[in-house]
């Protein structure tokens, strides 16, 4: 590594795992496009769905959903194809021989696809905000939080992942479940306020709704201040959860 200190460690970490992934022209359009056509795709969807009980307009969900599918895309599918790989590959591996921490390695390969969903959240708000006529971020802090909640966790829980998938090829099947279940009962574009009470109640404690209740606060507002406390706790919970369980199981050998 070409710096003594964990700052200097994460940066060039940071930088070698930015190379492979421009080098992926498959993860770069995951990365970059997925999101932005699905987020068109559910938008069509929600105009055939009644909205107005939950106080959120067709951009509104649309867009602060499309928020989550950048998440859970660019940060939880892309990490947990990326660890699989450089497990494989003995890249992992041979970093462990050297000055470099586990925690400094799994953050240092997490740190690009953090910082690109990060930008992504942004230009979703910036463009939702000018483009669309949403409001400006009516609680920045509570969207500040959710998102970095949101990277850690799911940073956390792609790591949890990888220890189950042997192959980058089943990286496509061993995400799908997390994906599938943030996309129907989190809230990422329909609101659980449509949903039955008990669906809504249980769908309350699944991983990433917390961070989307945090996100819709922080832009959109409209989320009494007991949900928002709820939410915090939750996604927290499950932040504390992962991690553990992502430093306990974490596999550092090939799987062949």
């Amino acid at each position: 590594m070409t710096g003594t200190t964990t700052a200097g460690r994460l940066n060039a970490l940071g930088r070698a795992e930015m190379t492979l992934l421009a080098r992926n022209r498959t993860t770069v359009f995951m990365v970059l496009l997925m999101p932005v056509l699905l987020i068109f795709v559910m938008k069509s969807t929600l105009q055939e769905v009644g909205l107005e009980d939950s106080g959120l307009t067709v951009a509104g969900a649309s867009l602060s959903g499309g928020i989550g599918m950048v998440l859970l895309q660019v940060v939880y599918m892309n990490l947990v194809a990326a660890y699989v790989a450089r497990r494989e590959e003995l890249v992992l591996k041979r970093l462990r021989t050297g000055e470099v921490s586990d925690r400094e390695i799994l953050a240092g390969t997490a740190l690009p696809a953090v910082c690109l969903a990060l930008v992504q959240c942004a230009l979703i708000v910036a463009v939702g905000t000018l483009a669309f006529d949403l409001s400006a971020p009516r609680r920045p802090e509570l969207l500040v939080l959710g998102l970095l909640l949101g990277g850690v966790l799911l940073t956390a829980l792609a790591a949890v992942t990888s220890a189950l998938t042997r192959t980058v090829q089943t990286a496509q099947l061993t995400t799908l479940p997390l994906f599938l279940v943030s996309l129907l009962g989190s809230g990422l574009f329909v609101p659980l306020d449509l949903l039955p009470d008990l669906a809504a109640s249980l769908c309350e404690l699944l991983p990433v709704t917390g961070v989307m209740t945090l996100v819709r606060a922080g832009w959109l507002g409209g989320v009494p201040g007991h949900d928002v406390l709820g939410a915090t706790l939750t996604a927290l919970a499950w932040t504390v959860l992962a991690v553990f369980a992502g430093q306990r199981w974490f596999r550092w050998d090939p799987r062949r």
